[in-house]
């Protein structure tokens, strides 16, 4: 997918993981026949989206896990098709990439920074 920001760290892992959840929702629900990357358009454009919106994460490195995160970074509509990709691609991650699958999850259990990093401050 061309137009994505370089990630790093856990930044990158995150995205990674992300990317494999929209991979797994998207074959299961959209069958188009017009895939790039084994994603639709639409999944495509989500990917970006999530791309662009870790890229200008204020916390950075030490984010927490969105759903923990007390910043909303996705618009609403965005933040539902999130949900409905994470609800339905968790328990299937397990399965096909099982080593993200279980760092998503410990990683649920960090906690939540007490404030953003002055440095990371990039806006939303």
């Amino acid at each position: 997918m061309s137009g994505l920001h370089l990630l790093s760290g856990k930044l990158a892992l995150e995205f990674k993981t992300i990317e494999m959840m929209v991979k797994i929702y998207c074959k299961h629900h959209h069958h188009s026949s017009i895939k790039i990357n084994d994603v639709c358009n639409e999944c495509a454009d989500f990917i970006r989206y999530t791309n662009e919106k870790l890229d200008r994460c204020p916390y950075g490195e030490i984010k927490p896990t969105c759903n923990k995160c007390p910043i909303h970074c996705y618009k609403t509509e965005r933040r539902s098709q999130a949900k409905k990709i994470m609800l339905f691609s968790d328990p299937r991650m397990i399965f096909s990439h099982p080593l993200l699958a279980i760092r998503h999850l410990l990683s649920e259990r960090n906690p939540v920074p007490s404030s953003v990093p002055k440095n990371n401050q990039t806006g939303i």
